[in-house]
């Protein structure tokens, strides 16, 4: 699902911060209440969006660890992508495999030492059958997030849901092909920058991070009791 802006009959939406984005998000989520599922937040700006989302329906949150692999002569093209477990890399002959090796062990290594700073060590969330909901403060190229959810496929979970307050419509539309589910708040056209649609997009630190996972985490268990 693609809630487009004159269905919302928005003509210029402004999010006041993540939180505003969230709570605008949530409504939408209402379906998977009942669920199996698991909040998977881009870090780091997407973290305090994803917050309210897993604290109202008492989902877990954890963090979709993915950075894409860039080409050797032009990093900023990427070429595939990494995450904790596995790679994918798209079929290109003009790049040597040892080149890919290198990548993706260094790209591996930094993600799971990131991940276990912002988690404190905690284990990570299981997602096999599982409805699985990721979240972002809003997806520009959504290169990325469409590199993660071919890895999360192999993971068999039940449902891929995709969250986000605004993207490009011509890649809100790519992802949409890609996953069982997709909210996207807001498509603007012509897209200049996700930050451009928000009054504060103060950059998200680790210590926000940290203390937004460790309270969601508290919040699940006691309500699990």
């Amino acid at each position: 699902m693609i809630l487009f802006a004159d269905t919302l009959k928005i003509v210029q939406m402004l999010f006041k911060n993540r939180k505003d984005a969230a709570q605008m998000i949530i409504p939408y989520l209402d379906r998977y209440k009942n669920k199996n599922s698991v909040v998977l937040a881009v870090p780091r700006g997407g973290v305090p969006v994803a917050y309210p989302i897993a604290k109202a329906y008492g989902w877990p949150l954890d963090l979709l660890m993915t950075k894409k692999i860039g080409h050797p002569s032009h990093s900023e093209f990427a070429i595939g992508a990494v995450n904790i477990e596995d790679y994918i890399i798209d079929d290109r002959s003009d790049v040597p495999q040892s080149y890919i090796n290198d990548e993706v062990q260094k790209i591996r290594t930094s993600l799971k030492e990131k991940y276990m700073h912002f988690t404190e060590g905690r284990k990570a969330v299981d997602i096999e059958n599982k409805t699985i909901i990721i979240i972002d403060d809003g997806v520009a190229t959504g290169n990325t997030v469409l590199s993660a959810i071919k890895m999360l496929r192999e993971k068999n979970p039940e449902k891929i849901v995709v969250a986000i307050p605004l993207a490009p419509l011509e890649t809100a539309e790519r992802i949409r092909l890609q996953v069982d589910d997709l909210i996207c708040l807001y498509t603007p056209e012509p897209f200049i920058g996700v930050g451009q649609h928000y009054a504060d997009f103060t950059q998200v630190n680790d210590q926000e991070v940290m203390e937004l996972l460790r309270n969601a985490n508290h919040f699940y268990e006691s309500e699990k009791k």
